[in-house]
């Protein structure tokens, strides 16, 4: 595909035009680690939508460090509507948050495509859904990011109730509501400027929201995995939702500053309500006042220092380097290889 040398190397592919319908260039973009049985069972159903939808792509299998190469017959199964199948190899494993952001930043410079589709690579994004994501799209005059919103899981009892708490804490945190996913169509016009955008690097739909980026929501249901057992665990929602929440660093800081002067209110009021009480009792001072006034005074000092700690931390984080997806992801990327007999060629980006 993109011969050797500097990365801004002159590419075979055009850059978009606004004349240009949603569905030109259409590529779908897949982050991958250890899971090909899923991923080729996948391109299967993928291929099979599309092709009842009258609709062609490209697929990148965005490969995040697996130590396992995919198997090269994933790129020769006769698909009707994938016209080609190709892995861009990163150099060591991000996360599939990170992952995305460079396959997006890849994508934007080394394909110029007219519209990127993002989907997991276990199934659970239903490939029937990829056609009504297109097709809202184009309602939209290709202007918005289309996000399938999540009305139903497939994950076990456990695993959503914990992941109810997160969107609950996230809402009382941020003030937003966590509905999407990864699952989603982003057109020329959006990549354009998602490439720029920093925050990219730790969560994909937060940034876009961080972004104030134009997008709608399509109902979707997530489905039971193709192919062997969930990597989503307890730990890795965790880290998945700090990440979600790194993102709205700023506007955490100043909800939780506001909530920290109503509690040094209030614990004022009432440490000052005990000591009055202590001046006014008749007779010797009672335990209980010196207890509670203590515990009101330790309480006021921990929530001040608190407050102050997470704000000089968000003050020095905004002091670091930023990632910038579309200068920083030539570093991450080893090559992008091709699966398809007519162009199977490995090329080095950087």
């Amino acid at each position: 595909m993109h011969s050797g040398g500097s990365r801004h190397a002159q590419s075979h592919y055009d850059r978009p035009t606004l004349t240009d319908p949603v569905d030109a260039r259409l590529l779908i973009l897949i982050p991958i680690f250890e899971d090909w049985a899923a991923a080729a069972l996948l391109l299967v159903d993928l291929d099979r939508a599309l092709h009842e939808a009258q609709l062609r792509a490209t697929v990148w299998l965005v490969d995040d460090g697996s130590m396992e190469p995919p198997d090269p017959a994933i790129g020769t199964r006769g698909y009707q509507a994938l016209e080609s199948i190709h892995v861009l190899a990163l150099r060591r494993n991000l996360g599939h948050q990170r992952a995305i952001a460079i396959g997006l930043a890849a994508a934007h410079e080394q394909f110029r495509p007219t519209a990127v589709i993002v989907m997991d690579g276990d199934g659970q994004d239903a490939p029937n859904d990829v056609p009504r994501l297109v097709a809202a799209l184009r309602e939209c005059g290709g202007q918005k990011i289309i996000f399938g919103e999540r009305r139903r899981r497939a994950e076990h009892a456990m695993f959503q109730a914990f992941y109810t708490a997160y969107r609950w804490g996230h809402r009382l945190l941020t003030g937003l509501a966590v509905r999407v996913g990864n699952f989603s169509i982003v057109p020329a016009a959006q990549l354009d400027r998602l490439v720029v955008v920093s925050e990219l690097w730790n969560h994909y739909a937060a940034a876009v929201f961080q972004a104030r980026l134009p997008y709608e929501n399509i109902p979707t249901r997530r489905l039971a995995r193709l192919s062997g057992p969930s990597k989503m665990n307890f730990t890795a929602l965790v880290s998945h939702g700090l990440r979600a929440l790194s993102v709205h660093a700023e506007l955490i800081g100043v909800r939780l500053m506001v909530l920290t002067l109503l509690l040094v209110t209030v614990l004022t009021a009432a440490t000052l309500m005990v000591f009055g009480m202590w001046l006014m009792a008749p007779s010797a001072v009672p335990a209980w006042a010196l207890s509670l006034t203590g515990v009101l005074a330790l309480l006021l000092g921990q929530t001040v220092a608190s407050a102050v700690v997470f704000v000089f931390l968000v003050l020095h984080g905004r002091s670091q380097p930023l990632f910038i997806p579309i200068r920083d992801y030539v570093y991450f990327v080893k090559t992008l290889t091709s699966l398809s007999p007519a162009a199977s060629t490995s090329a080095r980006i950087g």
